[in-house]
């Protein structure tokens, strides 16, 4: 696999949407959908393929693009407008032109409700589309049970009906309609009827589902346990049902929706493209900033190059994220929504525009590596109100054993990476207990004091595991030092994670998914890992040391000589006079055996 596809690979969103293929053109030569982008992208590239359509697809892939959706159902129905749209070459199972179904309500007298696939601007009313037709009848079914709607094709109006022009059929006797064409029902009450329906049909389902459950319980109690079963499937679509679909609104005609997302140097735009209500076509431009150019200034570039793309059809309205300073931008139709499908569009391109942009950083960084740590550092720098980009950081952590074997860990960072060659143990050596304000005070004088002596570098950043009265004990020895103010300390707490800074009663709280939080809080666990080994070490040793020296006659040259052949001090306890003779002699053997084994006389 080519690397630069690895790199892409690794930072698609886990996130639904819709995949795009392109060959070596720049003609599209796939579109899928995807519950989780990564996982499914990934697999075409990772997975032997038994399918030979399918190996020759991935061969012919020179570049992938992607839409994020907010939900499966929207990844369903943009990937079906997209096939639709551009015909892909191996997209044949969905090239028969299907089309989702509506639900329509006629523009008509006494209107009719009905299910339909293509529909037809003629006034008439449209719901949809359903990515589900199970859930469309539910839908229909129920609305039509609640409030009975003819189905009939006759041409009602108050004269034929008072003249009694018509006659009632089946499906009056049956109970599906309450007989307008004689009068049995009024044009009035009809519409009324027609408007509940309209906001069911809208999403406001609560009665339906208040009517499934009375209808489920009712059939339960009768013991009618196959009708009861019928209405809870019933309830369940409705229940998995999400009408409102981002990807498909209520818009009529062509309309633009552009969302742009900027750094210091680029802009990142992405635009959708309704048509009808539905979205037909996406596309994201990277564009490099010249003259520090706004947001605005981005978007009207934006907007000339789409009318360039598509002079054929240009879009009845634009939906913009902010309003236009452009003189010929005002004159166009353009709004910028603060509610409602436009509004929902808006956030959905913008949203896009943002992924993409993390996507291009992301790809940018990983092929040069400078970039992202002056990004990381400028960020750190900006998140902790330094002075200076912390590019020398060092972090403190202190160990000890009930009192016992007290050690304190420095680890270093240099560009936010971990400087291994240059972490620093400490041993305890004026503290006596578990004093970890006093131990802290010791580390920091010995650490600080010899890079003084030495005239090396000190870090922009000091960061103490602990709280504030391990913090304000280091504060006070780099006071001492005269260098307070010249580096930057902070005390970083377990508990919520929260940062302290001197003379700062209030914690500052970092965004959990923050790169500046996360690089503090490996700093914090390495220095953990690092001064926890070397306090077991150390524990280690100083058990070891007291259990063999401890034998009258035995000293530590002998003790480091049996730790040296057998390993540990329960394989020196078990061990036979001929062994032992055999490391350390026969008058040294018999010391051990006596310490060990008093009941085993030296000839064993």
């Amino acid at each position: 696999m080519q690397e630069h596809f690895k790199q892409r690979l690794r930072t698609l969103p886990e996130k639904p949407g819709v995949y795009k293929y392109f060959d070596e053109n720049g003609v599209i030569i796939y579109v899928g959908k995807a519950r989780n982008l990564k996982k499914r992208v990934n697999s075409y590239f990772t997975k032997q393929h038994e399918n030979r359509k399918t190996e020759v697809l991935v061969k012919k892939i020179t570049h992938i693009d992607f839409t994020v959706v907010e939900t499966e159902w929207d990844a369903l129905l943009l990937e079906n407008s997209l096939i639709k749209e551009f015909q892909p070459r191996y997209n044949i199972n969905l090239k028969d032109d299907k089309s989702y179904p509506y639900i329509r309500v006629t523009n008509e007298r006494f209107p009719k409700v009905y299910a339909m696939r293509n529909p037809v601007r003629d006034g008439s009313m449209y719901f949809g589309p359903y990515a589900s037709p199970k859930v469309m009848h539910t839908v229909l079914d129920l609305a039509r049970k609640l409030y009975p709607t003819r189905n009939c094709n006759l041409q009602m109006t108050p004269e034929k009906i008072a003249q009694g022009k018509f006659s009632i059929c089946l499906e009056y006797q049956i109970g599906n309609c309450l007989g307008p064409c004689e009068g049995k029902q009024s044009e009035e009450e009809y519409n009324k009827s027609i408007q509940q329906i309209k906001q069911l049909l809208r999403g406001n389902l609560g009665e339906i589902k208040k009517h499934l459950r009375t209808e489920m319980q009712a059939a339960a109690g009768e013991l009618r346990f196959e009708d009861a079963q019928h209405y809870k499937e019933k309830l369940d679509a409705l229940e998995n049902y999400r009408h409102k679909s981002t990807v498909v609104t209520s818009l009529t005609g062509n309309v633009a929706v552009f969302g742009v997302s900027s750094t210091d140097k680029f802009a990142f735009v992405n635009v959708l493209y309704v048509a009808d209500g539905i979205v037909v076509r996406t596309h994201n431009w990277e564009v490099k900033k010249k003259l520090d150019e706004t947001d605005s200034d981005i978007m009207q570039q934006a907007i000339g190059e789409m009318q360039v793309l598509y002079a054929d059809e240009i879009p009845d309205e634009w939906i913009l994220p902010s309003t236009p300073e452009s003189e010929e931008i005002l004159t166009l139709n353009w709004s910028v929504p603060k509610a409602g499908d436009r509004k929902k569009l808006l956030d959905l391109s913008l949203k896009n525009a943002m992924l993409f942009r993390q996507d291009k950083l992301n790809q940018y960084e990983k092929l040069n590596p400078e970039v992202r740590i002056d990004r990381l550092m400028e960020q750190m720098r900006n998140d902790l109100r330094l002075q200076e980009q912390p590019r020398h950081m060092e972090c403190f952590d202190n160990s000890n054993f009930q009192g016992t074997y007290p050690v304190s860990a420095c680890v270093v960072f240099k560009d936010g990476k971990p400087a291994k060659s240059e972490y620093r143990h400490f041993n305890v050596k004026t503290v006596e207990g578990p004093n970890d304000f006093a131990t802290m005070q010791e580390v920091i004088q010995r650490r600080y004091s010899r890079l003084i002596e030495e005239n090396k570098s000190l870090p922009q950043l000091v960061v103490i595991d602990g709280g504030k009265g391990q913090l304000s004990a280091a504060v006070e020895v780099l006071k001492q030092l005269g260098v307070y103010g010249k580096v930057a300390v902070i005390g970083i707490a377990k508990r919520l994670e929260e940062l302290y800074y001197p003379e700062d009663s209030l914690p500052l709280y970092l965004d959990k998914k923050s790169d500046t939080l996360k690089v503090i809080q490996q700093m914090r666990d390495e220095a953990h890992r690092f001064g926890i080994t070397h306090h077991r070490n150390r524990r280690s040793k100083g058990l070891v040391k007291s259990a063999l020296t401890d034998i009258t006659g035995i000293g530590p040259e002998t003790a480091a000589l049996l730790l040296k052949s057998f390993k540990s001090v329960g394989k020196i306890r078990e061990a036979g006079f001929t062994e032992l003779s055999a490391v350390i002699g026969e008058k040294k053997a018999t010391l051990v055996l006596k310490h060990f084994q008093p009941e085993v006389n030296e000839n064993g």
